[in-house]
């Protein structure tokens, strides 16, 4: 990984979703706003300096380059794109999310 490049896997529980009436909403639904999407991060570049290894990020999908390593996929990003890190590596007395 070069300077700020973050690689993540989606989750992939991240495909469909149940509306609270218990509709199914496939992942190919078109919805009226942007959604953001959770991803774990993979690889680190060495100028990342809120990001490691395990942490989840949320970003925007539509502002993503994927790239294929060893048959599994991956989205390539610079951590300026990111919007919030949830980590469990932070001390009880934190939150745990960064917005």
């Amino acid at each position: 990984m070069l300077h700020d490049r973050v690689l993540v896997q989606l989750d992939r529980e991240a495909g469909e979703r149940r509306s609270t009436g218990g509709i199914v909403i496939p992942a190919t639904a078109v919805v009226g706003n942007r959604r953001l999407a959770w991803a774990k991060v993979a690889a680190v570049g060495p100028h990342v300096r809120a990001v490691e290894p395990g942490d989840r990020v949320l970003f925007d999908p539509e502002d993503k380059g994927e790239v294929e390593v060893n048959g599994e996929a991956y989205v390539l990003m610079r951590e300026r794109d990111v919007h919030a890190v949830a980590a469990e590596r932070l001390e009880d007395s934190e939150t745990g999310l960064y917005l």
